[in-house]
């Protein structure tokens, strides 16, 4: 089919940003303009001829704005085919003029239903009929009509228009349609999803659903925006994208600064050591190598962390991505600029830390907004899992020693800090950890040995002790799950762990306990599992 000229358009939205100069551009090329409310108006401050919707369809808005474009004389307008004889002589009849062109776009549903406290009326207020409605009509006709829905194609189609006698070309209008209908499926997305987060309105105001309810959507609707493709996935033969919530936070809306194109890999290895390193309030440091820690500690300041964080397994390092839960300041990107690493991702860099590594042309540096999600998807063969993200912490549970031997206070933030890093090493996990004190007295946490991975448990904690490069002698271990025989402990004990933290659980918890006191090991229960399958 040719192109097509556009005569009439229909223009009615809500965020107004760059409108009033594609209409004039619109206007210029004798198009004529219908248009309502708000719209209208700032079209005519911006001394533009505009037609009212009423005046097209007869009727007045009404309903306080709820009716205004659902009408025959819109409908009929963008729908009729213009070739199809039986429509020409319908719209005919009813004296229905077309329509070519519909500039829409919807209310700000998810904007306001996010808004703390928000109404219950103004949530349903915002869920927008006529526009949606408009939109599917015009992009369902695009074979006559051009929908547009977003102001970033503004200028494109006015360049098209003015360059082709005010016509756009079919493969510019299937285009547009099929960008239309992602918009409904989203803002339909976007509604379901907040609508099933509440209760029965109470009153006027909503009522957040039951915990069960919010736990379990009875359908999983995900409506993510392709952000770019990548160079490939997991490996060369595998294609790849990256696809966005739609927000600003997190590692996938992050602001590269510097370096390569990201790959599949470093994204997700950025992600497990951003969620490790922001785990903790002072300065720290994760080192992450294929999604497993290779170190991690905590400081006095970032460059003590990252320098705690290499020592525990400088070779392992090499290559890797860096986690830093505060601003990169310009000591510690002297001291990484060191090493070979991929990527570094932190909340900020300071100038100084940019100029350090500005050499490093190909590292990636990452600015994070930060984010955590509330869920946790893997898809398998036929379907998709979802589960609550692994939030749990020593802080929302009570630590319990079982055994005789109580930790020492050094010793108990040490298992602290082993048990928030067992939280992010796939399972079976067994960490090796030590206590640092600075000279103020403040102690501080450093991964010794890490055992990933492990088919058994008692294989974890002979592969983390194998692993160590410090000295094990007086080390704590946190396992991510319970021992289900004595010999994983003992195999802690025997290389030189002095205390564990383990959630506790199995049959054989009484069996484990006795060998830990035949051993003179303090343990402690923590109730909490921390499995990380992948």
């Amino acid at each position: 089919m040719p192109a097509n000229k556009i005569t009439r358009a229909l223009l009615s939205v809500t965020d107004k940003s760059g409108l009033l100069e594609f209409a004039k551009r619109l206007s210029a090329l004798g198009v004529e303009l219908v248009s309502t409310g708000g719209t209208a108006k700032m079209l005519r401050d911006g001394g533009l001829a505009v037609r009212d919707i009423s005046d097209l369809t007869g009727f007045p808005e009404m309903l306080d704005g709820r009716v205004k474009t659902l009408h025959p004389k819109v409908h009929g307008g963008i729908l009729h085919i213009r070739d199809n004889a039986e429509h020409v002589a319908a719209v005919t009849e009813h004296a229905i003029q077309p329509i070519d062109m519909v500039v829409v776009n919807l209310y700000a549903f998810e904007k306001t239903a996010s808004k703390p406290g928000v109404a219950f009326a103004d949530i349903i207020e915002n869920i927008d009929i006529g526009g949606p409605s408009m939109v599917r009509s015009a992009a369902k006709n695009f074979n006559d009509v051009a929908i547009v829905t977003a102001a970033a194609d503004y200028e494109a189609i006015a360049d098209e228009m003015e360059a082709n006698g005010a016509s756009l070309s079919l493969a510019t209008r299937w285009r547009l349609a099929k960008a239309a209908f992602a918009t409904t499926a989203a803002y339909d997305t976007a509604i379901s999803n907040a609508l099933e987060t509440l209760s029965e309105p109470d009153g006027t105001h909503t009522q957040p659903a039951t915990v069960d309810e919010a736990a379990v959507p009875q359908a999983l609707r995900l409506n993510l925006p392709l952000k770019g493709t990548l160079r490939y996935g997991e490996n060369p033969h595998q294609a790849a994208a990256i696809y966005t919530d739609g927000t600003t936070k997190g590692i996938a809306n992050a602001t590269q600064l510097q370096g390569k194109e990201l790959s599949f890999n470093n994204l997700v290895d950025l992600d497990a050591c951003w969620e490790l390193a922001s785990e903790f309030t002072e300065p720290a440091c994760a080192i992450i190598k294929h999604t497993n820690p290779c170190g991690a500690a905590t400081g006095k300041s970032l460059v003590d962390a990252y320098l705690s964080a290499l020592e525990s397994d400088p070779i392992s390092a090499f290559g890797g991505v860096i986690g830093l839960n505060r601003e990169l300041d310009g000591a510690t990107a002297e001291e990484i600029g060191k090493l070979f690493v991929e990527a570094i991702v932190a909340p900020s860099f300071s100038p100084a830390a940019l100029e350090a590594l500005a050499k490093k042309k190909n590292l990636r540096l990452l600015q994070i907004d930060p984010a955590h999600p509330k869920k946790a998807l893997k898809q398998i063969s036929g379907g998709m899992l979802m589960q609550d993200a692994d939030r749990g912490s020593l802080a929302s549970v009570e630590l319990k020693v079982v055994t005789k031997r109580q930790p020492t206070p050094e010793e108990l933030t040490a298992l602290r800090f082993a048990w928030t890093v067992t939280k992010h090493v796939k399972s079976n996990a067994i960490v090796y950890a030590r206590a640092a004190t600075a000279a103020d007295g403040t102690v501080f946490g450093q991964t010794v040995g890490i055992g990933a991975g492990q088919m058994s448990r008692v294989d974890a904690a002979r592969f983390g002790a194998m692993k160590a490069v410090l000295p094990l002698d007086g080390t704590v271990a946190g396992s991510d799950a319970f021992f289900p025989f004595p010999d994983g402990l003992e195999t802690v004990a025997q290389a030189g762990a002095t205390a564990i933290v383990q959630p506790g659980g199995s049959v054989r918890d009484a069996e484990v306990i006795e060998a830990a006191d035949r051993l003179g090991i303090a343990m402690v229960f923590t109730g909490m599992r921390h499995f990380r399958h992948g």
